[in-house]
């Protein structure tokens, strides 16, 4: 299983079109996923001000795109508060077939506002 983490109106456009795409995947190639460990602390690095975020729960033998685990790209450069580049990612080398996504579940502020994973996470 790898994540992706959005917000559920980007995930309602995918499901009406059969397919999630980013931005990403046009600038730099691919969409940007994560493990189940990495998903904490992407989302307290990259999105902690977005709130309502959720985590589309992508099973890797349904999804129709190609798969590459690379270092992680730091757009704004490196900090201590983001993931170490010795970390493999995977990144999702196409759109993600929605029929790949078995569950979407809520990330949750813990009690000092950064996010956590929710319990129904698979």
């Amino acid at each position: 299983m790898i994540y992706h983490i959005t917000t559920e109106t980007e995930w309602l456009k995918a499901e009406e079109k059969g397919a999630y795409t980013t931005p990403t995947l046009e600038s730099e190639g691919f969409i940007h996923c994560s493990t189940r460990e990495q998903v904490p602390q992407v989302a307290n690095a990259f999105y902690l001000d977005i709130p309502e975020l959720v985590l589309l729960c992508i099973d890797e033998a349904i999804l129709t795109s190609e798969i590459k685990w690379e270092p992680p790209a730091h757009p704004n450069g490196d900090t201590t508060s983001r993931p170490t580049d010795e970390a493999l990612f995977p990144h999702v080398y196409g759109p993600i077939n929605v029929d790949a996504v078995v569950t979407m579940v809520p990330l949750h502020y813990d009690a000092e506002g950064h996010y956590k994973l929710s319990d129904e996470t698979p």
